[in-house]
């Protein structure tokens, strides 16, 4: 005994750090380890005895199954189903025109000028009443920011080549004054007509020319590049291009519109972001329902609320206030212009890559703040609270490890950890657009209440 206690003492402080000050002060080395307690108790099964991982398994096997594919471009009306001539879908959970907020009502108005039903926005502010909103959620489609998507704007159809599924996403007008971001007027309209009648068909006949398209592959591949595919896609919008480029080279005749056309895609980094969204939902969607399955399916703002779906409550939103995002700002921009965090893409998270993929993609530091170290420390974070990691998507930077895949409530609400995410910022106002971009953690009051109703279960 007394052997034992003569010899050196090398110290490890569990729990409070107080402990690990006093020791420190006596010149003893010590190694502090931050922990704590789970906050909530662990929740293995069902009351009925379903065992909660086995149904997370079954969750992350038809993530991993899923092979999301562009099969096709189509007008919304003519494609997304049970979209009515009336219907206005947008991002993120249920929302009715007095409660949304500046940008949403800004891209509604600018929507129903380009459709033709009203001559500028103030005659389209006495039209709402006429129309049905709906989440883009529940018709299979998402949209970016805004997410409005009305009857005859093209889309991306995507495919889950495993399970036959199809997602939507209309084409990416960029960054800046766009509709996506609640701007309206002239250059916004004309810009989106020239998408619907250039773009839009250019790329349809390619294509149907080439055949589908495997995005689970792009997206690995862009991933490798320097992408996160959520606020970062140069790798993947080239990669397109490449994909593409044949067919359009022999389906175009007409070689101006040719031009135009690659001179818009090239000039748009994010254009590639509007076909990892829809591929995440492709990929998402085959994971509703499962019984007893903590993993969740969405994650989507509307720019009032912030609402997330369950596997096995698959349909119920659980929603919270939508948060402030720490961002970076455009000149003559600050925090005061800003909307509350807003949009779709975060299926991007939800599907394992976005903001989750950060520590593949250092640049993106420069976009959204923080620093390359920043990037790192997010993805190592957040597979504290996912269930396991991907296997077709992988991080270099990491030693090519998966990316952390299949939120968990469970896990979520015992370590305290809230999803981190990074996203664009909308001005409040109606009409403006982009007024820089950021990050931001999700709000923890769904996270509490979906768990609280996977207790009853």
């Amino acid at each position: 005994m007394n052997k034992l206690f003569n010899q050196p003492l090398s110290i490890i402080n569990i729990g409070l750090p107080r402990f690990a000050e006093s020791v420190q002060a006596q010149g003893v080395p010590t190694l502090h380890l931050d922990w704590s307690p789970p906050l909530v108790p662990h929740y293995s099964h069902t009351r009925n005895g379903t065992s909660i991982d086995a149904a997370n398994q079954e969750a992350i096997e038809r993530l991993l199954a899923g092979r999301p594919m562009i099969v096709g471009l189509g007008l919304a009306r003519d494609v997304i189903p049970n979209l009515t001539n009336h219907t206005i879908l947008h991002a993120g959970p249920p929302i009715e025109w007095e409660h949304m907020c500046g940008p949403t009502r800004g891209a509604i108005l600018g929507a129903l000028v380009y459709e033709g039903l009203a001559p500028d926005p103030e005659a389209a502010a006495t039209m709402v009443d006429e129309l049905h909103f709906a989440p883009c959620h529940h018709h299979h489609a998402v949209g970016p920011m805004a997410g409005v998507i009305s009857p005859s704007m093209p889309v991306w159809i995507i495919e889950n080549a495993t399970y036959g599924n199809r997602a939507y996403c209309t084409l990416n007008e960029g960054l800046g004054k766009v509709l996506r971001y609640g701007a309206y007027g002239e250059e916004v309209y004309q810009r989106l007509h020239w998408m619907a009648d250039i773009l839009y068909p250019i790329l349809a006949e390619a294509v149907a020319f080439s055949g589908p398209i495997d995005l689970r592959s792009m997206i690995a591949q862009a991933l490798h590049m320097g992408d996160e595919c959520h606020n970062r896609n140069r790798a993947g919008t080239s990669l397109l291009l490449r994909a593409l480029g044949p067919a359009l080279a022999r389906t175009c005749t007409n070689t101006e519109y040719l031009a135009q056309v690659l001179e818009f895609i090239d000039g748009n980094d994010h254009f590639f972001l509007n076909l990892a969204m829809p591929a995440a939902k492709a990929t998402l969607e085959p994971a509703e329902g499962i019984e007893g399955s903590t993993i969740i399916t969405i994650m989507a703002r509307n720019g009032t609320d912030f609402g997330i779906q369950v596997s096995g409550a698959a349909g119920q939103w659980f929603t919270a206030p939508a948060a402030q995002v720490d961002g970076l700002y455009l000149p003559g921009y600050n925090e005061d212009d800003a909307n509350p965090d807003i949009g779709d893409s975060t299926i991007t998270e939800t599907a394992g890559y976005g903001a989750f993929a950060m520590a593949g993609a250092p640049a993106i530091a420069s976009f959204v703040g923080g620093t390359a170290q920043d990037a790192i420390a997010t993805t190592l974070e957040m597979y504290t609270i996912c269930f396991a990691e991907h296997q077709h998507l992988t991080i270099p930077a990491l030693e090519f490890r998966g990316t952390p895949l299949g939120l968990d409530v469970r896990l979520i609400m015992e370590t305290g950890i809230l999803p981190k995410l990074n996203t664009g910022i909308a001005h409040k106002h109606p009409g403006i657009g982009m007024v820089g971009a950021g990050v931001l953690r999700a709000p923890y009051q769904s996270f509490a209440d979906a768990f609280e109703a996977i207790t009853t279960w």
